[in-house]
């Protein structure tokens, strides 16, 4: 009996969790590191070919709790033409969806420093639902039918002003309202449109430390606006630490370390600020960075977006 209580405690918790943030598409704390997967006109303006891949345990000790993973691929192509590849693998319950997308962008110089770039991406994903697993606060999610390797075409489209300082950008990931499977319903909905709005700078502190502040606006369609804010520090040029805040859910610590010239690795930690933080102990993160620069740019400081 006390086994049931907790159990539906729980559920109710990670309800109003999910509620509070309408989370329908995977989040990543270090966004900051992986523009691409927010925003497609990203693609290739670092200005040589990027690998990254990141891993993302969120809640652990949860059972049923997210568990995404993203790889991407990125380059230049041409003058003011970048390509790139995202692939993001996300479970969450008894349902696991896999993306897959190619990405254009298109970059416009307006002067000397300041750029305009415009992209679109195009691809699909999978979606399949066990409802024999788990166990559902709603009694009616036992009786509906499994989804098995069911396709769903992806499109959308960003907008991103970048100098060497700054940045600012507007996407939206998936223009389809297919569906979806929503955890707070304990069934598959229709899919909710989803705008990015991310924004930074980066300022000298001295010859050895710089500064970036950042900001996402993440808006779901029928749900408040979530909000990540961070400050990140580069040091010596190879050493990155940061702290941030997701209104209403985390507080995280991140930290970034140049290996190599062109390997970066990245670690970040969220503590849960809402009532979950009973229940698990905090949401992690790791990721990889290769970037096959030239000899030019490796002189260079390192890009810190």
């Amino acid at each position: 009996m006390m086994k049931t209580s907790h159990l539906l405690t729980v559920l109710l918790i990670v309800s109003m969790a999910f509620m509070s943030s309408a989370q329908q598409d995977p989040q990543f704390t270090n966004y900051m590191f992986n523009t691409m997967s927010v925003n497609p006109a990203y693609t290739g303006s670092r200005g040589h070919f990027t690998v990254f891949g990141l891993h993302r345990s969120q809640w652990v000790g949860l059972d049923g709790a997210p568990r995404s993973q993203n790889f991407n691929i990125e380059s230049p192509v041409g003058k003011n033409v970048g390509l790139g590849f995202s692939v993001v693998n996300d479970r969450l319950g008894p349902s696991e969806e896999l993306w897959v997308d190619v990405n254009f962008s298109y970059t416009i110089r307006l002067s000397e420093e300041r750029k305009l770039s415009f992209g679109i991406k195009a691809g699909g994903r999978n979606l399949n639902v066990d409802f024999t697993q788990g166990t559902f606060q709603n009694p009616d999610a036992i009786f509906q039918q499994n989804i098995n390797n069911r396709f769903l075409p992806t499109a959308g489209a960003g907008i991103y002003y970048h100098t060497e300082r700054s940045y600012l950008g507007l996407a939206v990931p998936n223009f389809f309202t297919d569906e979806h499977y929503e955890q707070v319903q304990q069934a598959v909905e229709a899919e909710r449109l989803h705008f990015f709005l991310i924004g930074g700078k980066v300022f000298d502190l001295n010859e050895r430390t710089k500064f970036k502040p950042a900001f996402l606006f993440k808006y779901v369609v029928g749900a408040p606006v979530i909000v990540d804010v961070s400050a990140n520090f580069m040091l010596n040029e190879n050493l990155r630490l940061g702290v941030a805040y997701r209104w209403d859910d985390s507080v995280s610590g991140l930290a970034g370390f140049q290996v190599t010239d062109q390997i970066l690795l990245g670690y970040s930690y969220d503590y849960t600020t809402t009532r979950l933080q009973d229940f698990n102990s905090g949401t992690h993160e790791i990721m990889l960075r290769y970037e096959l620069r030239s000899r030019e740019k490796q002189l260079k400081s390192p890009r810190f977006f």
